[in-house]
């Protein structure tokens, strides 16, 4: 089995690369390809690579390239974690929208716009040349905003599917203060990336007994603050909302906090520099303990379960995804792209199929309807370009919704991304 990672030169690579090796049994890789265009990260990360496969018996290969057509020829899986512009542009995204008074984050809002707008292009050319060099491999991203990237290679035809780590890192939260085993606990995780809800957590799988009315109960104080939202809130939900429907329920107190501290930008890239001179350490051959603070917990662990089952292996059969939502929340349209549990080992190799959910109440349906018109607007913005195109989008989006507000946004986001956006 052959698994390219594109993005392989990225700091987040070796949590995958453990992975792969602690989970051989289940992902049996016996060549794994970096790729990465920066030649001196891909060397360093690629070596490290190569010590903790070998200390832990892992027989696999990793070799590297910056030759993306021959990195995916003949692979069966190719993951997508790349990130256009860099920390650079991430930095610029978190904080030209602050000027406005709108919140500046990398995935959703005006920076999750800019984000889209530069990765979408690059992601579909890439997804084409893995369509010309291995026509039958799976494409799994993990490249945010993860929703609209999907959504745009699954319109243009490829075998994809989106990853999220946000799921498997609440249910092992969940595991962890039910004393379960994670195996044993089935989200209801229901929603669009980065904006959905756990409205059931259930022992053993999807008609088990709901144990989400007890954990609220004995732990409430402890899921909110890791949401960082008052615990009143979530008794009035009844439900666990993501991490990221914070900046849509208390968006003006995120952004006086993101005009009194450093971005995450700023804190990442430091992060970064970090990590890679401890990658550089030629007797380092195990993911150091800073990796967890860097983000992506668990990515390593969603990656290789969902590989496994896509590739007919191991790995579990019904896992949390973005796919398309095949009238799975009716009152949107088949092709959008949601984020449920959905069985993934599909007969025929059809890719995954989303498990029926629960109904969404109406406080949490209009906002999934309306970011997914978002969602329509921006992945046209992505694909044909052109100023009025971002401005709609920008306008749809619940979090901005004034045209003023619209259109100092537009101007910033055209000004800050040109080397990125050819027809601006």
């Amino acid at each position: 089995m052959k698994l390219a990672v594109v993005g392989g030169g990225s700091t987040y690579t070796p949590e995958l690369i453990d992975g792969f090796a602690r989970l051989r049994d289940t992902l049996p890789v016996e060549e794994l390809v970096l790729i990465d265009p920066a030649t001196e990260r891909l060397e360093l990360i690629g070596a490290l690579a190569r010590r903790i496969f070998a200390r832990q018996d892992h027989a696999g290969r990793v070799t590297t390239t910056t030759d993306l057509d021959a990195g995916v020829a003949g692979a069966d899986a190719v993951l997508l974690q790349l990130r256009v512009g860099g920390q650079a542009a991430r930095l610029q995204d978190e904080t030209w929208p602050l000027e406005c008074g709108c919140v500046g984050q990398e995935t959703t809002g005006a920076g999750g716009l800019a984000k889209a707008l530069r990765t979408v292009p690059v992601v579909l050319d890439i997804a084409e040349r893995v369509r010309r060099a291995s026509p039958d491999a799976w494409i799994i991203d993990f490249t945010n905003p993860v929703g609209i990237v999907t959504r745009a290679l699954l319109r243009a035809g490829h075998k994809a599917v989106g990853l999220c780590n946000v799921a498997i890192g609440l249910q092992r939260k969940f595991a962890a203060l039910l004393d379960l085993a994670p195996s044993d606990v089935h989200l209801d995780h229901v929603g669009l990336n980065h904006l959905t809800w756990e409205l059931g957590v259930r022992r053993g799988g999807p008609d088990g007994e709901d144990l989400l009315p007890g954990l609220l109960a004995a732990h409430g104080e402890a899921v909110a603050s890791d949401l960082r939202l008052p615990r009143a809130v979530l008794d009035r939900l009844g439900v666990v909302p993501s991490y990221y429907l914070r900046y849509f329920y208390s968006h003006d107190e995120v952004v006086r906090e993101l005009g009194t501290k450093p971005s995450r930008a700023a804190e990442v890239a430091a992060m970064e520099r970090e990590l890679l001179a401890l990658y550089a350490d030629p007797a380092l051959d195990e993911k150091p303990a800073l990796l967890a603070k860097r983000g992506g917990a668990f990515y390593s662990e969603a990656a290789v379960d969902l590989a496994a089952a896509l590739l007919g292996g191991g790995g579990t059969d019904v896992q949390v995804v973005n796919t398309h939502n095949n009238g799975t929340l009716p009152f949107l349209p088949d092709d959008a792209v949601i984020e449920v549990q959905a069985r993934v080992r599909a007969t025929g190799g059809s890719g995954p199929v989303p498990l029926p959910v629960p109904r969404l109440d109406p406080l949490f349906a209009g906002l999934v309807s309306h970011v997914t018109a978002y969602e329509d607007l921006a992945l046209d913005a992505a694909l044909r370009g052109g100023r009025e195109r971002v401005f709609k989008a920008l306008l749809a989006h619940p979090l901005i919704g004034q045209y003023d507000l619209a259109e100092g946004l537009t101007d910033r986001l055209l000004a800050h991304n040109k080397e990125h956006l050819p027809w601006a």
